[in-house]
């Protein structure tokens, strides 16, 4: 049941708001001064404090800063009959929810609680959210026991409790973006923002403004001023996604904003801070951009301050029947399916395969057998490839793009051409399917 208390040295205004919020469903007590109703708070912890600001032994401005320090979440609304612009001011900085004027109008009181209560547990499901996404991303949830792996962990470890620029390295697939997101998660940063750019899917204009913002008139659509992603990561992260992609010219400027920390917008004359994190990401070669003049040494440097190297699936082939019971779940999950039974021959039949697409590839194939199965068993019919094909398939190797392109129509035709639902299931954005449905020239 939900609870207020009552501070008020008025016993009849305490016994008029007992009796009507009571009547509402509300555990109501009441306290006729702010000792008792310190004392009061302490014990029960009320979702709701209604508070007097005169009170015959302390100021009621002093009972609602004694509440905010003692860390409860109460919401505070301040009751009074001198309704003054300075104790309006004075409540609402020291954390109160509301103000109400004596004689009350009981409409507007209840309309404040009902707020106040919406307010709560609003942000109760935010705070849940938060700490289910920061759960998802710790170290625990990164599978594999492989000694690959072991050593990544102890990176992610190690650079979590700096500030320090990371590089990731390693093919697609293999959860680059994961690792980022378990370094951001487990520092002291993790209540900052974590922001994410895919530098291959932008042009290099676009990439410019989306970085640094930009400012009305730079351009011929900039109509408003806007925020960059450095500006908006603030303390945070900055996950720099296919880095290798940047164009020398704008290689240039991040170098200068990496060296001094500080940037303008696209357009703009005013000099910016950043103390935003760098983690980039490539599935290329650096080393081999730099030495074809693709990439600049000092920008490589500069970021590889930390180097993790993401292994790729087929060499860590031990962690397979692990990541295959967590894939299980997490697609169970998203799907409300039930579909976690994994016969020792498919188990097998999975440990044998290249899965030239990583971690990723693994999760669509057995997303596609749990949105086939008719029972709750990982039948090997349901895997992507023919039965025959199954027996030949470490002998007949196809793209990895063809891959691809077959296994977005199965999904299409499986959700009946919905995007949104497709999108999720292969974990890509609306803008991204919607390229790959044009360049494979698929049927929606």
């Amino acid at each position: 049941m939900k609870s207020i208390l009552v501070i008020d040295d008025d016993p009849l205004i305490r016994k008029t708001l007992s009796s009507h919020l009571a009547r509402q469903g509300y555990e109501v007590r009441t306290a006729e001064d702010g000792q008792s109703g310190l004392s009061l708070q302490a014990e029960m912890g009320p979702d709701l404090v209604l508070l007097d600001v005169r009170l015959p032994d302390l100021d009621g401005l002093e009972v609602l800063s004694r509440i905010k320090d003692l860390g409860n979440r109460s919401r505070v609304v301040i009751m009074t009959a001198y309704d003054d612009m300075k104790t309006t001011v004075e409540a609402v900085k020291r954390g109160a929810f509301e103000y109400l004027v004596k004689p009350l109008d009981f409409v507007a009181l209840d309309f404040t609680v009902g707020k106040a209560f919406q307010v709560k547990a609003l942000e109760e499901k935010v705070s849940y959210l938060v700490a289910e996404r920061q759960k998802e991303y710790t170290i625990d949830n990164i599978i594999g026991r492989s000694p690959q792996m072991r050593e990544v962990f102890k990176l992610i470890g190690s650079v979590a409790v700096t500030r320090t620029n990371v590089l990731l390295e390693g093919e697609s697939g293999t959860g680059k973006e994961l690792v980022a997101k378990a370094v951001h998660y487990n520092s002291a940063w993790r209540d900052e923002p974590f922001i994410v750019i895919n530098c291959s899917a932008i042009s290099d204009t676009l990439l410019e403004s989306e970085l640094f913002g930009h400012v009305k008139g730079a351009f011929t659509d900039a109509v408003c001023e806007t925020k960059g992603k450095f500006e908006i990561a603030g303390k945070g992260t900055l996950f720099l996604d296919e880095i290798g992609d940047v164009s020398p010219n704008l290689q240039s400027k991040l170098l200068r904003v990496i060296e001094s920390r500080d940037f303008m917008k696209v357009g703009g004359e005013k000099v910016l801070k950043t103390e935003a994190r760098i983690i980039a990401a490539t599935n290329q070669n650096l080393r081999s951009l730099i030495e074809a003049g693709k990439f600049r040494e000092d920008l490589y440097y500069r970021l590889k301050v930390v180097e993790i190297t993401l292994p790729p699936l087929r060499d860590r082939k031990e962690d397979i029947p692990e990541l295959v019971g967590y894939l299980l779940e997490k697609i169970n999950r998203e799907l409300k399916q039930n579909v976690r039974k994994v016969p020792p021959e498919v188990m097998a039949f999975l440990a044998e395969q290249p899965w030239k697409g990583n971690v990723r590839e693994l999760e669509n194939a057995l997303t596609r057998a749990v949105i086939l199965a008719k029972g709750d068993v990982v039948l090997l019919e349901y895997l992507p490839l023919d039965f025959d094909d199954r027996k030949a398939f470490a002998r007949e190797l196809v793209s990895l793009e063809a891959v691809e392109r077959d296994y977005i129509q199965h999904v299409l035709r499986a959700v009946k051409g919905s995007k949104t639902r497709a999108s999720q299931i292969l974990q890509i954005s609306r803008p991204t399917l919607d390229k790959k449905i044009k360049d494979y020239n698929l049927e929606v």
